[in-house]
């Protein structure tokens, strides 16, 4: 029985029914959101319409995740809530055949704190291939969608930025793995985007030597007004010998210099 029935069925009785307190939501709680003492409100109830699996009290349910989705001022029943610190408050978010893969990140790159629960990034992860010196930055995902940022799985009411170094992400199981093995060879880094472009667009590697590009040569003037590549300077004269003495030895010539 909803709050509103309740109060139907008070109007039609002529006496004032005997009244309990029960839980309620405070507003629409999705499923698998950690009950916090703002998202529950204890509200009158008549003692002779019972309720199975209600509650009485706030701190019965705080800190329980919601298995099931609950409308605002329904009440909290038993058979909505896991048991307390079970962890399923975030298994309920994660779709058949999907994986919650958590991976540490400089929170400094964290796209200024604004990376919170529903949003969607690319991956970048930045390493040095065996054999080779120069650093690559490659982007190894695109457009997945943020569980959970540090250890909120819910994006914060007032949309507050907030510093966090560890996020999870839910991936398809492939994904997992790349995302993991990226993160043994370098650092990972999240780039924000919008979370209706779902296009993937083709992405190469970037190393160092794609960033220092070499010197242009400069242009001269030619006589036809247009600029020409200036030339290379002519190489320098070849010594000029000095003055010498002609030696003849049986049929062998030299020359002697001064």
């Amino acid at each position: 029985m909803t709050l509103g029935l309740y109060r139907m069925v008070r109007r039609n009785s002529g006496a004032r029914p005997e009244l309990t307190h029960i839980v309620l939501a405070s507003r629409d709680l999705p499923a698998g959101v950690v009950l916090a003492a703002d998202d529950v409100k204890l509200s009158p109830w008549p003692v002779g319409t019972s309720l199975p699996g209600s509650f009485s009290k706030i701190e019965d349910v705080l800190n329980r995740p919601l298995l099931y989705p609950v409308g605002a001022k329904e009440p909290i029943l038993e058979r909505n809530l896991a048991v307390q610190g079970s962890g399923l408050g975030l298994s309920v978010k994660i779709p058949p055949g999907m994986r919650a893969t958590s991976v540490r990140s400089n929170e400094v790159v964290g796209v200024a704190g604004f990376l919170y629960p529903g949003c969607h990034v690319d991956v970048l992860a930045t390493f040095t291939l065996p054999g080779n010196a120069d650093s690559v930055t490659q982007t190894i995902l695109q457009d997945v969608v943020v569980l959970t940022a540090g250890e909120k799985i819910e994006p914060d009411p007032q949309g507050k930025p907030q510093t966090v170094n560890v996020v999870t992400l839910l991936l398809a199981p492939d994904d997992s793995q790349k995302l993991l093995l990226a993160s043994t060879q370098g650092a990972i880094q999240f780039v924000l985007r919008n979370s209706t472009d779902q296009t993937k667009a083709p992405v190469t590697p970037t190393s160092l030597t794609k960033l220092v590009h070499a010197p242009e040569p400069v242009r001269q003037p030619s006589s036809s007004g247009t600029e020409a590549p200036q030339s290379s300077p002519p190489p320098p004269p070849a010594p000029v010998p000095g003055p010498g003495l002609e030696v003849i030895r049986g049929n062998s010539r030299s020359v002697e210099a001064f």
